[in-house]
Parts: structure tokens; sequence; C-alpha cells
């Protein structure tokens, strides 16, 4: 029997749940397909099970560095089993309550199986005929392993969603990867007592644009664990069941070289819509749609920012105008954030430096190092910088990047002021307490604005601006 909908989403994750939902604000006949398990990445293999492992190390980490306040404790035992238990216990609480909200959904709206198109508007799921007015493509992503690697190492080859399975810590690992995923991890790990060493394939370590951060990125973390760079002609090869890889032997190799788009077995040659000269889907990222069609793709498959909140603004655009089809609508997307939770911490917000230097946009750099920053320096984080962009001729910020304390935080206020698009003055014109990290930043905003040549504002409009008076209160 062939099953007929009005909108067919295939994948089951973040960005799929969050079409489901958009799609039944129009319709009933909303199918959901699977083809793995129901559960996000974020709370599966991603967001929540890589904070725990992370929280554990900043504890340990805590202890280790107590000595520096005056506060003497004990060198860290670190239990490995007890670490791992809770990372998997509280990694299936999240699960659980994703698969409680799917479940809580109406069976006659979910099918289970792998899913294909075998026409413009018809999918083969598993021998069931499914015929849909419009298709949702949400399938998600996957690590990228190096050919020929898996064959070679066996089950010593490992990738990120096989860390949060462990029961318990490995003695040593080789990290392959220094990106968000590989750096996190590398760092947690080293800092639970593992040996680890870090393979960067290239000079840069962490998604920091900025030359100079970029540059002082890669100096912080050569001094918080063995990093090798410029490490591209790997050859890692398995002897007495362990990985020799740059003249070390590990229990095994985690590799972190990046994701690539599930879009392998879809049978998208049946569609013929149009794909770019790299081969990448002519999608429009503010209807999720595919060209002109009634096709739409959200989410990691993308790989346009994998992150979980575009992931869930994707789907919701894709699944509302999967519904709606073909009265497609334009929708705004929220200024960029992308947060790295290493020691230091890594922000970027709006625009990053080679997104600005390659659109030849003119703008003045604010900076401000945390190595003398009050409040950073109270609590011995003070490493780091900030760096903050704004236009010529209007003073609005466009973007800033950042290595350092609080960075999770400051990225936060930093996005929401390029959205609303505050001028470097509006910002500083906001309250900033004393002493708090935020300072900084206000530090890097006066900078730039002095840079930048604008009017001043009427003095008596102005709340940051430095008088005779002021100065000398």
């Amino acid at each position: 029997m062939t099953l007929s909908c009005d909108v067919a989403i295939i994948g089951a994750g973040t960005a799929g749940m969050a079409a489901y939902r958009a799609a039944r604000v129009h319709t009933d006949r909303v199918l959901l397909i699977e083809a793995a398990h129901y559960g996000t990445t974020c709370a599966r293999v991603g967001c929540m099970p890589s904070k725990l492992l992370i929280a554990a190390a900043d504890a340990a980490e805590t202890v280790r560095e107590a000595h520096r306040f005056g506060v003497l404790a004990e060198p860290p035992r670190i239990d490995g089993r007890a670490v791992m238990q809770r990372v998997r216990s509280e990694r299936d609480r999240f699960v659980g309550f994703v698969l409680d909200t799917v479940h809580g959904w109406p069976e006659a709206t979910r099918l289970f199986g792998r899913a294909r198109f075998v026409g413009a508007n018809a999918l083969d799921v598993d021998g069931q005929r499914v015929e849909a007015r419009s298709v949702v493509i949400a399938t998600g992503s996957r690590p990228r392993v190096p050919p020929g690697w898996r064959e070679r190492l066996g089950a010593r080859l490992i990738v990120n969603d096989d860390v949060f399975d462990w029961t318990d810590l490995p003695s040593s690992l080789a990290v392959v990867g220094a990106g968000v995923i590989g750096l996190e991890l590398a760092l947690a790990l080293h800092r639970l007592g593992v040996r680890v060493r870090l393979f960067a394939r290239s000079a840069r370590v962490g998604p920091l644009t900025d030359p100079e951060l970029q540059a002082l990125a890669q100096t912080l973390f050569s001094e918080a664990l063995p990093l090798t760079r410029h490490a591209a002609t790997l050859d890692p090869v398995l002897d007495d069941d362990q990985v020799v890889i740059g003249g070390e032997r590990f229990d095994a190799l985690l590799c972190a070289s990046g994701r690539e788009p599930n879009l392998d077995g879809l049978g998208l040659e049946a569609l013929g819509l149009p794909r770019d000269a790299d081969g990448r889907l002519g999608l429009d990222r503010h209807t999720g749609q595919w060209g002109s069609s009634h096709v739409f793709v959200a989410g990691d498959v993308t790989d346009d920012r994998p992150l979980l909140h575009e992931a869930a603004d994707a789907g919701r655009i894709a699944g509302d105008n999967a519904a709606r089809w073909p009265d497609v609508h334009h929708r705004p997307r929220r200024a960029p954030l992308a947060v790295v939770f290493s020691d230091p911490q890594i922000a970027l917000a709006g625009a990053s430096h080679a997104e600005l230097t390659a659109a030849g946009t003119p703008f003045d750099t604010g900076r401000v190092s945390f190595a003398d920053q009050g409040r950073s320096r109270v609590m011995l984080v003070n490493r780091g910088a900030l760096h903050v962009y704004a236009e010529q001729g209007t003073g609005r910020l466009l973007g800033a990047e950042m290595i350092g304390p609080a960075a999770e935080h400051l990225g936060h206020l930093l996005a929401w002021s390029v959205q609303r698009g505050d001028t470097v003055q509006q910002m500083l014109d906001s309250p900033f307490y004393h002493p708090v990290v935020e300072e900084g930043l206000r530090t890097a905003l006066r900078q730039v604005q002095s840079d930048l040549h604008l009017p001043s504002p009427p003095i008596e409009n102005c709340l940051d601006c430095d008088t005779s008076a002021e100065a000398g209160a």
C-alpha cells in the first residue's frame, strides 16, 4: 500500500524535529522518516555528552590549580569509570527527553526505515512507497575518516560518537584534527589524566580567523597540551594492538577530521536539481528550498553553520515552507554565533575577520588583552584577547572574535548587538559593572571608537565620554 502525505521529512534529528513541528502547524499529513535512531546528534554524541566530559575535566583542573590561590589540596585522583558513568547516565537522560517528545507524536506520522527517492515526489522506505507533495531532507552528517584508516586500524580507530560509550578512560589517545570537536575532547581528556597528543593537519588550531588571535590560540593551546601542527601527512599504523603515529604509541586514535553530509543513498540523481561547481546543493538558506523545487534541505546535511540553534532554525524554516509550497516565504536568520568550550574558550559573533576581509568591507578593529584585565586576573584566568570589528563611516558593530575567559557569555552579548545593528557608541552607552570580565569588552570598544574618528555625540547625551570633569572626579 502506498502512503500519501503532504510533507515527508527524512531525518529525525534537531532539524527534522523542528521541520516536523513547523509543518504540523499547517497540515496533519506529515510523515517523519528515520533510518537509524531517534535522538539528536546534540543529545547523543555532541553538545551535551561532550560538555559533561568537559565539566569533569574542569573540576579536576580546579583542584589542580587551587594552590595558586593559597588553597592547598591533594592532587586530584581521576576515577575514569565514575567519570564515564556520569557522562553516559546524564547523556541517556538528555536522549530520553528527545525520545519522549518523538514518541508523543502520533504513530501514524512516524515511519522507521531508510528513504530513497524513486521519483520527483516518490520515496522508497525499505520497500514501502511514500508519495509526498513536498520533502524535507534533514539527514545530518557523519565523521569524515581518511581512506584506508578504518581498514588499517580496525577497532583502534574511533570517532567522537564512540567516546561517550566508554566505560572507562583510556591511558593514551592520539587526536587527529584541531577543529572544535578535536580541540574540546583533547583538552578535556588531557586534564582527566589521559596521555593525549593533538595533531593539527595545518598550522591552525580552532576556528578563529583573525590572524593575530589565531596565532595567540596556537601559543596558548601549545602550552595547554601536547600539540603537533602541520601534520598533514600522517600515516598511522597498528602495531601490537597499539596505534603508532608521529613516532608515539597510543591505545587508540580519535579521528576528528571534520564531518561530511549524509547525502549518499538518497537517490538524489532522480531529482536532477542544481548543484554548484563543487557539487554543493543549490540552496537558499532563507527558505531552505533547493532551487525552485518542492524539496527543502535543513541542518548539518547542508554544511552551513553546523550548530544546534542553526539546525533548529533551518528546520523550522524548511518545514514551514515545505507545508506552504509553492507559497514559499523568505525568513530572516540570526546573527552568527559560535562557541568552543575549550580553556580558554573561543567565541565568534557576527561576521568573522575572514568574511569581512573577503567581502572587502571597510572596518576598524578594537583590541583588548585579558592578561591584565582586572576580574580575569582576580580569577587567574587572565589569558587571551578580544577583537571587535566596526564598520568605518557608521561605527556599526559587524562582528567579533575572541579567545579568553567567559567567551560563551561575551559571545552572546556581541551577537545580540550585531543582530540589533548597534553602533559602538550605543554599546558603550550600555551599563558595565565593576569588576567584571565584560569591562574588557568596553576597553576594546573604546579603542575602536577612537580609531573610527566619528563625530562625538553631544556631551549632554553621552554616557561614556571622558570629560575633564569626569576625569578629575
